[in-house]
C-alpha cells in the first residue's frame, strides 16, 4: 500500500512533526513492503509554523510577551512577502510552566501575538496569516489589539495587509458555544472563572462592535484562541481553514489521489474532533479521493457509532497501547510508534489494498 502519514500534534507531548515520524517509523517495521510518504498536518494550532516550514520559508524568532509575565521566543515563518503566525507560539498552554489554573486562566493574555504581527509588520509583509489553536488565553484578543497600539492604531498598522484568521474552530466568542464557556474549563477555569471571562469578553465585544459596525463576536471561529479570532475580525481579517492553509502548501491534494491509506492523529479524538478539526477535515478530503482513514491518538473517547458518517475505519489508543496515560505521555514517541509498529502487523486487506 501506498501509505500518507498525516497526524496533526498529540498535545502537549508530540509536534505533528515528531507524531508523523513515529507513526512512519513503526508502520515501516510492521509492513516494510508499504511505501509510506510522511505529511504532517496542523489546523493552525501547535506545530503549524513548523509544519508549514516543511515546505519551504524562512523561520525566524522574536522575543515577545509570554501568557502571563515571562517573555518567550516565538518562531514565525517569512515566505516572499507573507508571514506565519502561530499563536500558540506566545500564548501556548505549554508557556504556562506547568498545568493550567484558575488564575492563570484569569490572567493569560495574547499580547504576545499582538507584537508578532508588528514585527511581521515591520519585515514589509503584504499577507499575515495567524494560526489560532492551543491558547492558554480567554481575553477575546484584547492583548492582541493593545499590543498593537489600541483598536485605532491596530486597524491603521494593518490597514491594506491581507490579515487571515487560519482555524478550523467553529465556536464563536460568547455563550454556550463561546470560547469561556466551550474552551475556559480546558484552561483551567472553574464555573466562577467561566462567568468573570465570559462577562469580560461581553464588554470587549461591544467595543469592538462600537468600532467596527460589525458583531464580529458572532463570526465563526470568533472564539478560537480564546476569542483571537473576534480581534482579527475586527481588524478585518478574513477566516480560512487551517487545515486548508498547510494542505495547499504540502501538496496534500496530490498526495492523497496517490494513497491507498491515509494515518493521522491527534491527542485526543473526541467529539470536539467532528466539529471541523484537522482529522475529521482530512478523513472527508481522503473520502473524495476513495481512500479510508486511521487515526491514532493519545485517548479515544468515542465508538465506532459516532464517527460512522465519515471515512474512518478504525481508531487506535496510545494510552491502551500503553496501559497508562502516564506512559502513554512520558514515552509518547515509542509509545505511538509501537503502536503503529502493532497496527500494520494486523492490518487486513482493505478495499483491494493487499496486506
Amino acid at each position: 500500500m501506498r501509505v500518507i502519514v498525516a497526524p496533526d500534534s498529540f498535545g502537549e507531548t508530540l509536534t505533528a512533526v515528531e507524531a508523523a515520524e513515529s507513526i512512519s517509523a513503526g508502520w515501516r517495521r510492521g509492513r516494510p513492503e508499504d511505501d509510506v510518504v510522511t505529511a504532517p498536518q496542523s489546523d493552525g494550532g501547535p506545530g503549524f509554523v513548523d509544519v508549514l516550514a516543511t515546505a519551504g520559508g524562512d523561520i525566524r524568532t522574536a522575543r515577545v510577551p509570554g501568557p502571563l509575565t515571562v517573555g518567550v521566543d516565538a518562531a514565525w515563518l517569512l515566505d516572499s512577502d507573507t508571514a506565519y503566525i502561530e499563536s500558540a507560539e506566545a500564548v501556548g498552554l505549554g508557556l504556562l510552566g506547568g498545568p493550567p489554573t484558575r488564575d492563570s486562566a484569569l490572567a493569560a493574555h495574547s499580547c504576545g501575538v499582538g507584537e508578532l504581527i508588528a514585527v511581521a509588520l515591520e519585515a514589509g509583509v503584504k499577507t499575515i496569516v495567524v494560526g489560532l489553536g492551543g491558547s492558554c488565553c480567554t481575553d477575546g484578543g484584547r492583548g492582541l489589539v493593545e499590543a498593537l497600539g489600541g483598536l485605532e492604531a491596530a486597524t491603521a498598522a494593518t490597514a491594506g495587509i491581507a490579515l487571515v484568521a487560519a482555524t478550523d474552530v467553529e465556536h464563536v466568542l460568547l455563550g454556550e458555544h463561546g470560547a469561556a464557556a466551550v474552551f475556559g474549563p480546558q484552561k483551567g477555569a472553574d464555573a466562577d472563572a467561566v462567568a468573570v471571562l465570559e462577562a469580560r469578553n461581553a464588554r470587549w465585544a461591544e467595543q469592538l462592535e462600537s468600532a467596527t459596525g460589525k458583531r464580529v463576536s458572532d463570526f465563526p471561529g470568533a472564539g478560537a484562541a480564546g476569542g483571537i479570532g473576534a480581534a482579527l475580525f475586527a481588524l478585518g481579517a478574513q477566516r480560512r481553514s487551517g487545515a486548508d492553509v498547510v494542505a495547499d502548501r504540502t501538496g496534500q491534494a496530490a498526495l492523497l489521489a496517490s494513497a491507498d491509506l491515509v494515518i493521522t492523529g491527534e491527542g485526543k479524538f473526541d467529539h470536539q474532533s467532528l466539529r471541523g478539526k484537522l482529522v475529521t477535515t482530512l478523513a472527508s478530503a481522503g473520502a473524495a479521493h476513495g481512500v479510508p482513514t486511521l487515526v491514532f491518538a493519545g485517548q479515544v473517547t468515542l465508538d465506532a457509532a459516532d464517527y460512522s458518517s465519515t471515512s474512518i475505519v478504525a481508531t487506535k489508543s496510545v494510552t491502551e497501547f500503553a496501559g497508562s496515560v502516564e506512559r502513554a505521555m512520558e514515552e509518547a514517541s515509542a509509545c505511538l510508534e509501537g503502536l503503529a509498529e502493532h497496527t500494520a502487523r494486523e492490518w487486513k486487506i482493505w478495499r483491494g489494498a493487499r496486506s
